[in-house]
């Protein structure tokens, strides 16, 4: 799995059945085959991009470093991020700011779906950036017909907040408190790794 953020451009988080790895352009030529499927266009709501265009975004997440074990990107199986979100009301107090994160999950392989890697992948993602980067609420947007992810969504504890029909979009939400940090932590099991040598 590849994890996009800047604060782990030098860490890996190991799981028991996934890894993630910081995004970097020796993973562009496979993320780019996958975005060519119109399934996976139309599950992430995204655009097809030119090889070209592919590594500028992926420049845009880190800085482009020499290629390394061609065995990682036999593994990849997909792509996992956090956006962080702006926050709402500029004229609140420091203390009534809640960090909000946008988690993202893409199983790209069709022979690793269905799995609990997306699972595994998100939660060890949810609990990174609870830890490190002080997310106190997640948000996950996903499309009305993607029924497996919000199926997943509301299995993790999250609640649905909105729908954006002419977007076909649905909108969950999860506020972080002790009791799904600790459920989080009975669900999985992790190391952060340097990611480099």
């Amino acid at each position: 799995m590849v994890a996009k953020m800047r604060i782990n451009e030098n860490l890996k988080i190991v799981g028991s059945n996934v890894i993630l790895v910081p995004y970097e352009s020796k993973h562009v030529p496979k993320y780019h085959h996958w975005m060519k499927s119109p399934e996976l266009q139309e599950l992430t709501a995204s655009e097809p991009l030119s090889l070209e265009e592919e590594y500028q975004m992926q420049k845009s997440w880190r800085e482009d470093e020499d290629s390394r074990d061609g065995d990682e990107i036999a593994a990849l199986i997909g792509d996992t991020n956090i956006f962080l979100q702006p926050n709402e009301g500029d004229d609140a107090d420091d203390e009534d700011i809640v960090k909000t994160g946008e988690i993202e999950i893409m199983i790209a392989e069709q022979t690793c779906r269905g799995k609990r890697y997306g699972w595994e992948s998100t939660l060890l993602m949810l609990h990174f950036g609870i830890k490190h980067l002080n997310i106190q609420k997640y948000k996950a947007i996903t499309k009305d017909t993607n029924a497996k992810a919000m199926q997943m969504f509301t299995k993790m504890g999250f609640r649905e907040m909105k729908r954006v029909p002419v977007f076909q979009e649905v909108t969950f939400e999860k506020l972080v408190d002790s009791e799904w940090i600790d459920w989080i932590e009975r669900e999985i099991s992790l190391s952060i790794e340097p990611y480099r040598s």
